[in-house]
This record gives structure tokens, C-alpha cells and sequence, in this order.
């Protein structure tokens, strides 16, 4: 995480599984996100073979980064607006410090997003036991590689809705197969609406 925007946990050291996700739901009721990530983060990471996160521990990990990085998209999409406002007027100085701001906080969005498809990737997709969980996963690995199309340009940006659409294919594949097809038909829409608003 950007250490200019997220303190340190409040326990100095690694704690146990429990004890981290009891610290984990005093963060998110003291609104605490950043503190929540790495708390969560230190339980996926702990996470040993063949075992995976409960669905307690689960709904933690979405809450927390759910609200880290939303807040770094409506703040992305406020300052968008208004650096276009800029240009607009033709003011090339406050225009430098907007776009200056801008790439500051697309920086912090790479960062968090970096962190969950890391997570996804080497601990939680890998650690699902059951295809119920592994469409979950894979279904917010595509929502992350999402995330990062809509501030992404030129082939940065055709990469990450690749990522996107290729993560969801799968997450239908393993539906299809291990779970019922027509319930996933309705999340199948969605997910492809959801791709297209990037374009």
C-alpha cells in the first residue's frame, strides 16, 4: 500500500489468523480500510495448502479493498472532470497541477489493484477447494483488471480489459461445469456490460 496514505496495522506483530481477523472487523467498524487490507492481506498470505478463507474472512478481504479502492476512483473520476474543465479554459498552470494530482492517484490505484491480482494469483485462486469459490475469485480478479482499464490507455489498457474478459470467461467456464449454468447466465450479462463500459 501507498505509505503516504495507509498507516501501519495496530499490532506490531504478525498476530495469528484469529487475531487479525478480529483486529480486521475493529478496523472496518472504525473505518479503518487501509489498516483492514493488510490485516486481511496477512491472513490470505497465511493461508497453507489446500485451505482457503472462510466466508467471514472472505467478506472481510471484499469490504476492505471494496472501499480502498473505491474511494481512489471516485477521487480519479472527480479529478478527470476537472482537469478536463481545465484544459478547457486553457489554463496550463492549474492544468499541470491537476494532471500532476492525477497521475498520484492513478500511482495509488496501481498499487492497490497490483496488491489484490497478487493476492488472487498466488494465494486465493490457487487455495480454492470449491468451484463456488473459485468463480468468486476469479470473477473480482476480472472487477480489479477492470478497474485498471479505466484509467489505462493505449495497449496498457487493451492488456488489462484482455485480463478482464479472460478472467471472466473462466469464472463462467468453472460455473458452467461445477454449477449451475442458468443461474450464471444473469452474472454472465452483467459481466459483459461491465467489460463494455470500457470502451
Amino acid at each position: 500500500m501507498d505509505p503516504e496514505t495507509s498507516a501501519p496495522p495496530p499490532s506490531s506483530s504478525q498476530g495469528s489468523r484469529e487475531e487479525n481477523v478480529y483486529m480486521a472487523k475493529l478496523a472496518e467498524q472504525a473505518e479503518r480500510y487501509e489498516e483492514m487490507v493488510q490485516l486481511m492481506e496477512k491472513v490470505a498470505r497465511s493461508l497453507e495448502s489446500r485451505s482457503e478463507l472462510t466466508l467471514e474472512e472472505r467478506n472481510l478481504l471484499v469490504v476492505a479493498y471494496k472501499n480502498v479502492v473505491g474511494v481512489r476512483r471516485a477521487s480519479w473520476r472527480i479529478v478527470a472532470s476537472i482537469e478536463h474543465r481545465e484544459e478547457g479554459k486553457g489554463n496550463e498552470e492549474h492544468g499541470g497541477l491537476v494532471r500532476e494530482y492525477h497521475r498520484k492517484i492513478e500511482s495509488e490505484l496501481d498499487t492497490v489493484c497490483d496488491g489484490v491480482l497478487s493476492l488472487l494469483d498466488m494465494h486465493l485462486v490457487p487455495s480454492s477447494s470449491s468451484a463456488e469459490s473459485k468463480v468468486f475469485y476469479l470473477k473480482m480478479k476480472g472487477d480489479y483488471h477492470r478497474y485498471l482499464a479505466e484509467f489505462k490507455s493505449g495497449s496498457d489498457r487493451k492488456a488489462c480489459a484482455d485480463s478482464t474478459m479472460s478472467a471472466y470467461k473462466e469464472a463462467q467456464v468453472f460455473h458452467t461445469k461445477f454449477l449451475c449454468f442458468f443461474c450464471f447466465l444473469p452474472l454472465f450479462y452483467i459481466y459483459f456490460f461491465l467489460f463494455s463500459q470500457i470502451f
